[in-house]
């Protein structure tokens, strides 16, 4: 879309708008290598639970204000395609 719109620059976020935990990627790594989830949780320490971040989400809208309209790919679809193609050397549509 930036290649296609020279007259566009910025730092833009980018992101799908929407709150995931890092719980949802660990999740999504599991399922796109077809792994039943093994998630162990630890106590977060006192001294950063108050500053640490539990989820992320961009804000997406200076994006969308400059005339990005296309829709996002889902957390679970972007990293099943990385998986597959980068990490395991595949078509992602096999």
């Amino acid at each position: 879309w930036l290649l296609e719109s020279p007259s566009i620059s910025g730092l833009f976020n980018v992101g799908t708008g929407e709150a995931r935990s890092f719980a949802d990627l660990a999740r999504a790594v599991f399922a796109a290598v077809g792994k039943a989830p093994q998630i162990n949780y630890v106590d977060m320490p006192e001294t950063i639970r108050n500053a640490y971040q539990y989820y992320t989400q961009a804000d997406v809208s200076k994006l969308r204000a400059a005339g990005f309209t296309r829709p996002f790919t889902s957390l679970e679809e972007g990293v099943r395609s990385y998986v597959a193609d980068h990490l395991l050397g595949r078509n992602a549509e096999e």
